[in-house]
């Protein structure tokens, strides 16, 4: 076996067992499965959890099954959450039975199912850029990292930020650059 990268210490309350081709976490907050490479290892020992590697196996593989278990691991225990902004005038979303609806720009308001494990709530909160306008506020939590980014990244990608204007989808902090646009741009004088 090569050598592995240091051990990672099991947080209190989280539960690891290893099965054939996958190891399983289970925390607080639910159930993680880690698929596990053909070649690499996982063993508990101590409270500690090793990831090691067949010679064959090159150690980007190892660092990568022991970054996925450090994730696992938060995610038992403290969860995952992306918060998006939908600025725009007549944008709005609420929270149906399945997931979302958010209405923003299309001639039809757009669905979004919640995979297994992720939740959205939808609030509404006042625009930081104009206090008299308001703003919905979509939040996405969930244990499974990876899952938690792909359902923000898909409602992100759906109407991103205008540039001219700034109206559209956009994670919370996201800086958006506005343009001048052309009507400012030909009163300038060279």
């Amino acid at each position: 076996m090569a050598k592995s990268y240091r051990p990672l210490v099991i947080p209190p309350g989280v539960d690891v067992r290893i099965e054939s081709g996958q190891t399983m976490v289970k925390g607080k907050l639910g159930t993680l499965a880690v698929p596990v490479l053909p070649g690499l290892t996982v063993k508990v020992t101590d409270g500690q959890v090793t990831v090691e590697s067949a010679p064959t196996v090159t150690r980007v593989h190892v660092g990568s099954l022991r970054a996925h278990l450090l994730n696992a691991f938060a995610g038992v225990t403290q969860g995952y959450q992306k918060v998006l902004e939908l600025r725009g005038m007549g944008y709005k979303a609420q929270k149906t039975k399945e997931g979302v609806q958010i209405a923003c720009g299309f001639s039809h308001p757009v669905d979004f199912r919640a995979p297994a494990g992720v939740t959205m709530d939808v609030n509404q909160v006042p625009d930081p850029d104009d206090t008299k306008l308001q703003m919905f506020e979509i939040v996405v939590r969930g244990s499974d990292r990876h899952a938690v980014g792909q359902l923000a990244a898909i409602i992100h990608g759906t109407k991103p930020p205008d540039v001219y204007r700034g109206k559209g989808i956009r994670y919370k902090g996201q800086h958006v650059r506005k343009k001048q646009g052309k009507r400012a741009a030909g009163t300038q004088t060279a």
